[in-house]
């Protein structure tokens, strides 16, 4: 008998919740990666529970009770509680009717089985009672404990449900995988890479930084490039820096970066993504021609470090030492000099010249020049 704890699992909240259903009959689980991670040792966020209460059953009883409900996936089933200020997903036993690669049409399932068929991989299909009992309608536990990362059932048919779950298969492989991809996963990826295109760039991009977040995405990704995949989400990308990078980041003491590692992949990230507006600018600044000086002075010490960890790995290299102190000494440095120095002597597009000229010169000195030293350089 396999059980999980934690204190997302005993908090008061989800016990209410818990009761709700079970008071009036129903079933309550939790699942997917509440009960994965607790098994795991890893932290648990997300709080899922199924049910085979009907959504206007859980909205019914929840308010009963005098929780908040919201409709926030009531198409596939799913309603949100807040129970004691904490969101839970709750959505009902479901079984896929018809897919099409993007989305599926479901119908309401009777049964725990049914439900667990119509999920991902099997690590995902684990569910675990108000006790912390766990339930394995699929035999997904043996392949978590293995770090064994596999679709359910048919890889082929799961995929073809939905085409995203290619990049799922490397995203969760990068976070929760052993050395070595499940071999028929991998064929099966390889042989749907078409379908790809079918999805929205919104997805494959909250797919592609989640999966460039893990600790070591180096060997998912070198995956990727291997099965075609990389290539059809991000043409002219290139996986071999990625494995070079992480090592440096470990060694320089540097946090994970998803732009960092996606800068370093190269392509096209802006025309293949959808990308923030902020995201798109960190990418900007990173290619930029700007030299590291000028560049933390310009931008912030950090896209200098980042392009510096990213020319590093391009080559080969480790990261000097000093790049860390030398970008924050470029980013804390104010130019002292001001346009009303130079006038009335310059005016317009003149004063814009020397100020820029001042300026160039300025960081040229390694931000030594001091005012007068300037005005003389002007002026000589």
């Amino acid at each position: 008998m396999t059980r999980v704890t934690g204190a997302w699992l005993t908090n008061p909240a989800a016990q209410q919740l818990c009761r709700v259903l079970t008071d009036a009959g129903y079933q309550a689980w939790f699942v997917g990666g509440c009960v994965r991670n607790a098994l795991l040792g890893a932290p648990v966020a997300d709080l899922d529970l199924t049910t085979d209460a009907r959504p206007d059953v859980v909205t019914q009883l929840a308010k009963a009770a005098g929780l908040k409900v919201i409709p926030t996936g009531i198409d596939h089933g799913t309603v949100t509680v807040i129970a004691q200020n904490t969101p839970f997903e709750v959505t009902t036993f479901r079984r896929d009717v018809a897919t099409d690669g993007r989305r599926a049409v479901v119908a309401f399932a009777d049964n725990m089985a049914e439900d667990a068929r119509r999920r991902d991989f099997t690590m995902n299909a684990l569910y675990a009672g108000p006790d912390g009992m766990v339930v394995d309608p699929l035999g997904g536990l043996p392949d978590l404990f293995a770090r064994r990362v596999r679709f359910i059932e048919d890889a082929d048919q799961r995929i073809k449900e939905d085409y995203l779950r290619i990049l799922r298969f490397f995203r969760f492989h990068a976070w929760y995988g052993a050395d070595g991809l499940d071999p028929d996963a991998l064929a099966a990826c390889a042989a749907n890479i078409d379908g790809l295109a079918s999805l929205s760039r919104e997805r494959v991009t909250a797919e592609m930084f989640k999966l460039l977040s893990a600790p070591d995405p180096a060997p998912a990704v070198a995956s990727m490039a291997a099965a075609g995949v990389l290539a059809q989400i991000l043409p002219g990308a290139v996986a071999a820096p990625l494995a070079v990078l992480v090592h440096i980041e470990g060694a320089a003491g540097l946090a994970p970066s998803a732009i960092r590692r996606l800068a370093a992949l190269g392509g096209d990230p802006a025309g293949a993504l959808r990308l923030s507006k902020r995201d798109a600018l960190a990418l900007d600044q990173i290619a930029s021609d700007l030299p590291l000086p000028e560049l933390a002075y310009r931008h912030g010490s950090e896209a200098a470090i980042d392009k510096a960890a990213i020319m590093a790995a391009v080559l080969g290299q480790e990261l000097d030492t000093n790049i860390g102190k030398n970008a924050h000494f470029a980013a804390d440095q104010t130019f002292p000099l001001q346009a009303a120095d130079l006038m009335p002597d310059l005016r317009g597009p003149a004063l814009g010249q020397a100020m820029k000229k001042a300026e160039s010169a300025w960081i040229a000195s390694g931000f030594t020049l001091t005012k007068a030293e300037l005005l003389r350089h002007l002026r000589g």
